[in-house]
């Protein structure tokens, strides 16, 4: 991403990456294929994923621990296996909460881009069918039953596409995200050429200058730092790090970042903070 040096001596970003977060997830049932479709058909600049390893070995989309809040069945994702989870509907949910008289009987066959567990795969085969460029911000979760072998199964799979390395005209279209200094420590060690992004929920005290996990470059901050302590981003800006905002979906919010000059914002809204940006 090219920058340009203002009269404060801060680094700002000319243009401002949009991140689906889980895919267009305000239109479409979270991460799944057609949250996805839709994020670039509306132009997103990156997709945001979170993965979790099934009890054989697969990586899966899907946000929490267990599967409850986003699917008719029950479990955690690590003791389910893919077979498991691909019976199980992940998309009727949204139409529920969108629609308290929806009726599955009388909404006819699901759609499974709308309902079907996704794979890690299946998505970055869509990104490699995009016609266009598209980023990847990749969420390792944690605690973890799987501790290491996510990670391991991840840059498996990116170096299987050809995504463990940057091309040599640019950037690397992949990032690998956590709240976890040990994941991103783990993907540093195998795949140094793969940028990381630690995420934070707070400030931590050990943090306040701006300083990151060593070899970490980004910060992930959530909008309610961004809100609360707008002098830490620029603390975290003049110790060079890059800035990756989550989760963004509120005109003035997106004002603020842009207004600070973070590198990207996380959005369950891309179209709507592409046009409020004037893209």
């Amino acid at each position: 991403m090219t920058h340009a040096r203002e009269q404060t001596g801060l680094h700002r970003p000319q243009t401002i990456q949009v991140v689906a977060h889980r895919g267009a997830s305000e239109d479409a049932p979270e991460h799944t294929l057609a949250a996805y479709r839709k994020a670039i058909e509306d132009g997103a600049d990156a997709l945001e994923c979170d993965v979790r390893l099934t009890a054989d070995g697969h990586l899966v989309l899907v946000h929490d621990r267990r599967v409850n809040r986003t699917s008719n069945g029950r479990g955690a994702v690590s003791a389910l296996e893919l077979s498991e989870l691909a019976a199980l509907d992940f998309g009727s949910w949204k139409d529920r909460e969108e629609s308290p008289d929806w009726d599955a009987g009388e909404a006819g066959e699901p759609d499974p881009e709308r309902t079907s567990v996704l794979t890690l795969e299946r998505l970055l085969e869509l990104v490699a069918d995009a016609g266009r460029p598209v980023d990847l911000a990749i969420e390792t979760k944690h605690p973890t039953r799987w501790a290491g072998q996510v990670e391991e199964r991840l840059l498996f799979l990116l170096k299987r596409f050809g995504l463990d390395a940057p091309p040599a005209d640019g950037p690397s279209p992949v990032r690998i995200m956590s709240f976890s200094a040990r994941s991103l420590h783990r993907v540093r060690a195998a795949a140094p050429a793969i940028p990381t992004v630690y995420l934070m929920q707070f400030v931590s005290p050990r943090m306040r200058d701006g300083r990151l996990p060593a070899g970490v470059r980004i910060a992930g901050p959530g909008m309610r730092i961004v809100r609360n302590h707008p002098g830490f981003i620029r603390k975290l800006q003049k110790a060079g790090h890059s800035v990756h905002v989550w989760t963004v979906n509120d005109p003035e919010d997106v004002q603020l970042c842009a207004d600070l000059g973070v590198e990207a914002i996380i959005t369950n809204r891309p179209r709507q903070v592409l046009s409020q940006l004037g893209r």
